[in-house]
């Protein structure tokens, strides 16, 4: 089982998602990403989600992707650079 330290991230996204009043459903569908990619990002089974798909959460959670790449990290796919 995972610790609460190793999913701040799918935990924000939760809480600014359900400020929105917007089910799993409703916001993948808005997010143009899966329902799956989501609920995993969410629970922290994907801990580090690509940058097009933090981008992607970020727009529609109406926030600036570096706020919620502050409390995680996203790996780019062009670089091996890691942002904190």
């Amino acid at each position: 089982m995972e610790n609460n330290q190793d999913n701040k991230l799918g935990k924000k996204i939760k809480a600014l998602r359900l400020k929105l009043e917007l089910s799993q459903d409703e916001f993948a569908r808005k997010a143009d990403i899966s329902y799956t990619t989501l609920t995993k990002v969410e629970t922290g089974v994907i801990k580090k989600p690509s940058v097009f798909v933090m981008a992607k959460l970020a727009k529609t959670l109406g926030v600036a992707i570096e706020d919620l790449i502050k409390v995680g990290y996203v790996k780019s796919n062009t670089n091996n650079r890691q942002r904190r």
